[in-house]
């Protein structure tokens, strides 16, 4: 279900898709995350970082190794992780071992599933589960179509 974030959440969401230009710029694929505080305040920052080789280097994975690292249990409860796109299945299960909360993303893991279908590029090698599916309870608002067809382009860009 289609999702209308605030200007606050925007904001947060637009520095997730410019980190996934970043990434695809820099020859990973497009994926981008921002980790932020209940108040609003950036945490954490970073994009995919997966073209040397290690498939692990997600954002969303690395966002909540971070949050273990520096947040107390409940600021990380409180906290939101932005994204350019849903969590795979890694991703989901990092960010219930280590308790954070709600999750907000551009397009689904449905849809960049699609995208690669219709271009004719090879599925994922994990299938796409969405995160409810592996972490049950949390809540994820998501997509929000006011900036899917730039993430979109980014998908595309990056399978081509």
């Amino acid at each position: 279900m289609a999702y209308a974030p605030t200007d606050e959440e925007m904001a947060h969401l637009r520095r997730a898709v410019e980190l996934a230009a970043e990434a695809l710029a820099d020859g990973d694929e497009p994926f981008g995350t921002v980790l932020a505080a209940a108040s609003g305040k950036v945490l954490f920052e970073d994009r995919n970082r997966t073209a040397g080789g290690d498939q692990t280097r997600h954002p969303e994975f690395e966002a909540a190794r971070w949050a273990a690292a520096n947040l107390a249990p409940d600021e990380r409860a409180a906290a939101t992780v932005f994204t350019s796109g849903e969590h795979c299945p890694m991703c989901s299960a990092a960010h219930g071992w280590v308790g954070l909360g709600r999750i907000v993303y551009v397009h689904s893991s449905a849809q960049v599933t699609e995208w690669r279908a219709a271009l004719g590029v090879p599925p994922s090698p994990v299938n796409a589960i969405p995160i409810q599916d592996v972490v049950p309870g949390i809540r994820v608002d998501g997509p929000v179509p006011a900036l899917e067809a730039e993430v979109r382009d980014l998908h595309t860009r990056a399978c081509s």
